[in-house]
């Protein structure tokens, strides 16, 4: 017991050691960004000042809102900047549970995670709010100035990049589940109606209402679901393969040890 209770708090002492270490990343990164705080907050805006009408602008309703948003733009930047390393510090704090093959499937999983997580954000900055914005510019009633909070904005396109940034994660979570035997490659094709109606409710709850906004969030998710379905299916069908042409299967630890322990009481009896 005094043992175990050791290694909990060996743990503890290590997990907040890494934690440490990435506040710490993140505060130096965070410093010089802090210097441009003003111009990493216009071209966050870019995508609406672009189709905001002659003379419109956008406005601060706080006293302090003119310092507060820019820092948080540059603290959510200096966050990204870092992501590798606080990745890095989660994987050096779990690899030491896991298997040398569950280390093999982790590292290109993060990585493409990460990878996939930018493409979402990308895709958010790009194509979905210009549209959406622009979109928005045209419908707004004759006489309405249109112009927002600029906390108000940050606050919409923060979780408009979460929501497309974990949209992009799906493959990922498709490969993850059939690996480790939750679900198998046709289940996952047999619930593909409801993965749709799924995804668009997913998309009713997290972007503005409307048919555009909903398309845009709800389709990128179902085809990267069909994606992860396809990469799962060529990841998992060569040790399928390999496993039924061979016609001799090694026993399990657990068989290996119910024969010892069936051929100990036979000698036991014997003696008897």
């Amino acid at each position: 017991m005094a043992e175990e209770q050791e290694t909990f708090i060996s743990h503890l002492v290590e997990l907040r050691d890494r934690l440490i270490r990435v506040l710490i990343v993140v505060g130096v990164a965070f410093v010089p960004l802090a210097f441009f705080a003003r111009e990493l907050y216009s071209l966050l805006a870019t995508p609406l000042l672009a189709v905001l009408p002659s003379g419109g602008q956008m406005i601060a309703t706080d006293v302090v809102g003119v310092f507060l948003v820019p820092m948080k733009v540059a603290l959510t930047v200096a966050f990204l900047v870092v992501l590798p390393y606080v990745l890095y510090q989660v994987w050096a704090f779990v690899a030491p549970g896991l298997y040398a093959h569950e280390k093999k499937l982790a590292l290109p999983l993060i990585t493409a995670s990460v990878v996939l997580f930018f493409l979402g954000m990308a895709f958010a900055y790009f194509a979905f709010f210009p549209m959406v914005f622009g979109f928005m510019s045209q419908i707004a009633p004759e006489g309405v100035a249109w112009m927002t909070d600029i906390e108000k904005y940050f606050s919409f396109v923060l979780t408009m990049f979460l929501a497309f940034g974990v949209t992009f994660e799906v493959p990922v979570i498709v490969i993850v589940l059939v690996k480790i035997g939750v679900v198998d490659v046709a289940k996952l094709r047999e619930i593909r109606p409801y993965v749709i109606v799924g995804a668009f409710v997913i998309a009713a709850i997290f972007t503005p209402p409307d048919v555009i906004s909903q398309f845009m969030l709800a389709m990128p998710m179902w085809l990267l679901y069909e994606a992860g379905i396809l990469i799962a299916d060529m990841i998992v069908r060569p040790d399928l393969d390999s496993a039924g042409a061979s016609d001799y299967q090694a026993p399990s630890n657990s068989e290996m040890d119910q024969e010892l322990d069936r051929a100990e009481e036979q000698s036991r009896d014997q003696k008897a």
